[in-house]
């Protein structure tokens, strides 16, 4: 499985951003796909996941402001970011789950700036 995300950037507190994630391969494997996040000197956390049967589970902290969803026609997974704020900072990747293994994406930073 391979993961192409996109979609980070430079937003102003209140700001939106969307993430994009593409998965290619063995993609029919594939179960959950989600968004971690981490910064400098912590440990990468969860953000948002979404079964293939569109169980969702967020983090806490975006509750309410992140929305995850899927189209499995495009193979493609997104984070729906509303009303960000500069403790959203993170350089923001993507996962998949598959065949018992998890496979990532390469990073998109997003940061939350005035």
């Amino acid at each position: 499985v391979q993961l192409q995300a996109s979609g980070g950037g430079l937003v102003q507190p209140g700001g939106s951003l969307r993430l994009s994630c593409a998965a290619s391969g063995s993609i029919f494997s594939i179960s959950t796909m989600g968004w971690y996040r981490q910064v400098p000197g912590k440990q990468r956390e969860l953000v948002a996941a979404i079964t293939s049967g569109g169980r969702l589970n967020y983090a806490d902290s975006v509750k309410g402001r992140f929305t995850i969803s899927r189209d499995n026609a495009k193979n493609t997974a997104y984070l729906q970011m509303n009303d960000l704020k500069p403790e959203d900072t993170a350089v923001y990747y993507c996962n998949a789950f598959a065949g018992f293994k998890d496979y990532w994406g390469q990073g998109t930073q997003v940061t939350v700036s005035s």
